[in-house]
């Protein structure tokens, strides 16, 4: 039991820091896709901060329609 309570609170303590740049980037992807899991977007709109998730957001819209962009040019090159 105790064993139990220690790891509930070293997970709580993991929990209550921002999420790290890696982190960003898959919520970033997992929500654009619809896959994103109720845990993590939790953490994120505990944690995260909601200029950075916007900003990643939009980074992650234009770097996606640049590439779909370049694809059909080089296609139909």
């Amino acid at each position: 039991m105790a064993d139990k309570n220690q790891t509930e609170n070293s997970q709580d303590e993991q929990g209550n820091q921002a999420p790290s740049f890696f982190a960003i980037m898959v919520s970033t992807f997992a929500a654009a896709f619809g896959v994103q899991s109720d845990k993590n977007r939790k953490r994120d709109f505990q944690h995260g901060s909601i200029l950075t998730f916007i900003l990643a957001g939009v980074i992650f819209t234009t770097m996606l329609v640049l590439s779909m962009v370049l694809l059909v040019n080089w296609v139909l090159a």
